[in-house]
């Protein structure tokens, strides 16, 4: 049984539809790759597989409709994490991660338990927080609260991992230390990753599958380098990228 199947996803907001019928599949193991050039529906694509916009058409998660999960059972399956995030209040870093355990909270105030505990010193030696751990939120940098807050994803324990961009605006050296951490989470048993993705190359370099769209529609949908093929990106990005990306790579050969 696939892990997640999107039937004919769409979304409008007012007369306008942003996302036309977009269907994908996702098995255990595999990173899909969302692409395309801006304004082609991929973050909106998430949001209504992960539930925060309305759409139409189906999303199942192994079998079962997520319309028909509760929220906390569906976050013990699927977590999320977006662009941007608000922080407002001064959280230890150690207090945000634990946040990620509530799915599995018996009631508002219901204790934690050794299995939290556990999972969330794991999620903070896997995104290498320990010597942050007791630190303010308020007072780390953009790829250090990034961290936090796949972190708290880590310690949620999902299947499936929804993220929108997740290096966006982070350094190169932050883009490296999520993406392979991302890679790194992935390689337990029955887990798998969707990722939309502005950079194209980090596509290529870690996804196993893709679906490349175009003004709110998947013109493709298969393995990645099938997908992301010098044609198809042609054609959604009405310019050669490949030719492109080779000419900026020409320029670290005189380095």
């Amino acid at each position: 049984m696939r892990m997640l199947e999107v039937k004919n996803l769409s979304v409008r907001y007012g007369t306008l539809e942003i996302v036309k019928g977009v269907s994908f599949s996702v098995e255990k193991g595999e990173w899909l790759m969302i692409a395309g050039p801006n304004g082609a529906g991929k973050s909106t694509v998430v949001s209504a597989v992960a539930q925060s916009v309305e759409s139409t058409g189906d999303v199942l998660f192994c079998g079962k409709n997520v319309r028909n999960y509760k929220p906390q059972e569906l976050a013990r399956h699927i977590g999320v994490l977006e662009q941007n995030h608000a922080v407002n209040y001064a959280f230890s870093v150690r207090e945000v991660v634990g946040l990620g355990r509530y799915a599995y909270s018996s009631g508002i105030f219901a204790g934690k338990s050794d299995a939290d505990d556990d999972a969330v010193e794991q999620a903070l030696a896997l995104t290498g927080l320990e010597n942050l751990a007791d630190k303010s939120v308020l007072k780390l940098s953009g790829g250090e609260l990034q961290r936090v807050f796949l972190a708290q994803i880590f310690a949620q324990d999902p299947d499936l991992l929804i993220l929108d961009e997740p290096t966006n605006h982070l350094d190169l050296v932050y883009q490296k230390q999520v993406f392979s951490l991302i890679e790194e989470w992935r390689k337990k048993p029955g887990r798998a990753v969707i990722s939309v993705v502005h950079d194209l190359s980090l596509a290529l370099a870690y996804g196993s599958s893709a679906v490349l769209m175009d003004r709110g529609e998947a013109i493709a949908c298969g393995p990645v380098r099938e997908v992301l093929s010098p044609q198809r990106l042609a054609s959604a990005y009405g310019m050669d990228v490949k030719e492109w990306m080779q000419g900026l790579l020409k320029q670290w050969e005189t380095m």
